[in-house]
């Protein structure tokens, strides 16, 4: 035969688009552990799954807000309401009734009505989603000051203790517990129709509304998504410290943020997934866990997760002006 077949040139780009955080990931894996014996430890890959999966569980609710183009700021704040007015809850109107399963419903249904309101303000007053999560930030940080003058909330039992602190089949609780929502986001996101129309009201609203989706009615629901799940993620929080505290979920916002732009998701909207967010969220575990385990400051922590978020959105933007070129 003289016919002489041609090869299509590899895809750098889309190579690194699809593999590269798992890369990085797998690298600052064998960095760390070349450093120090003990981070591949069971103990230690214990603690950083424990860890990513607080802000893990927020990060499947915040890809679904993402991929609509949006963004919530105010899921540290919300998450440290819902757990300190569900531990009040516990010690002040709910005697005889199992601790958890009260402070489990507080904080999620907090969490599910303060991201509906927050979907409601976005879509009924057109005020822009980076406004209107500003504003909830600040809100709830402040209602959660004032709900006990800033002061934590202690005391709980063993059974709500045990969804912070205990195993199923060795696995610890919070972990199981991020793995089924991970599961659950993914299959929403893949196969089914809403899946679908998230990703359609992202990659362009007015299409979606033409073709009779209610773009209104999506936009609510993500919101509201990301706010029972902030909700669910103070409640294992509070469970895990056995105690609610006013300061938790300080800077959440960033990591949950983080977590899901570095897993690949486009903050214009229409394009990321459930997979992606969940090697970003364990990419800043292992990062931020290997810095602590090699001595370096907290502080230079925040350094460097912000300079990979803009790395990450510099490359989305990168290959997006790239994409189609040989």
């Amino acid at each position: 035969m003289n016919a002489i077949s041609e090869k299509r040139p590899f895809d750098t780009v889309g190579f690194l688009r699809t593999w590269g955080t798992t890369l990085f990931l797998l690298l600052l894996v064998a960095v760390f552990a070349s450093q120090n014996p003990r981070f591949l430890s069971l103990r230690n890959a214990t603690n950083i799954l424990t860890e990513v999966s607080i802000y893990g569980v927020i990060a499947v609710g915040m890809t679904f807000v993402i991929l609509t183009a949006g963004v919530d700021l105010a899921v540290g704040s919300l998450l440290a309401f819902a757990s300190i007015a569900a531990a009040w809850t516990v010690q002040h109107l709910a005697p005889g009734v199992p601790q958890w399963l009260v402070a489990l419903s507080v904080a999620s249904a907090i969490g599910l009505g303060a991201g509906f309101l927050h979907g409601k303000a976005i879509t009924l007053l057109n005020v822009p989603a980076f406004i209107v999560t500003l504003g909830g930030m600040t809100v709830w940080r402040g209602a959660t000051l004032i709900l006990n003058d800033g002061g934590p909330i202690a005391g709980f039992d063993d059974g709500y203790r045990w969804w912070g602190t205990g195993a199923i089949m060795g696995v610890p609780v919070p972990v199981v517990i991020f793995a089924v929502v991970a599961l659950i986001g993914h299959v929403t996101l893949r196969h089914t129709r809403y899946g679908r129309q998230v990703y359609a009201v992202g990659g362009n609203a007015e299409a979606a509304r033409l073709s009779g989706i209610d773009v209104r009615a999506v936009i609510v629901s993500v919101y509201a998504i990301v706010g029972f799940l902030a909700g669910l993620s103070g409640f294992l929080l509070s469970a895990r410290l056995g105690s609610s505290e006013a300061v938790a979920g300080g800077n959440y916002e960033l990591r949950v943020i983080a977590s899901v732009v570095i897993g690949g998701a486009s903050l214009a909207g229409g394009s990321g997934s459930i997979r992606g967010t969940l090697i970003g969220a364990l990419l800043i575990g292992v990062l931020s866990n290997g810095l602590v385990i090699m001595h370096v400051s907290s502080y230079f922590q925040q350094v460097v997760i912000g300079l990979i978020i803009v790395a990450a959105v510099a490359f989305d933007s990168y290959t997006k002006s790239h994409r189609g070129k040989v």
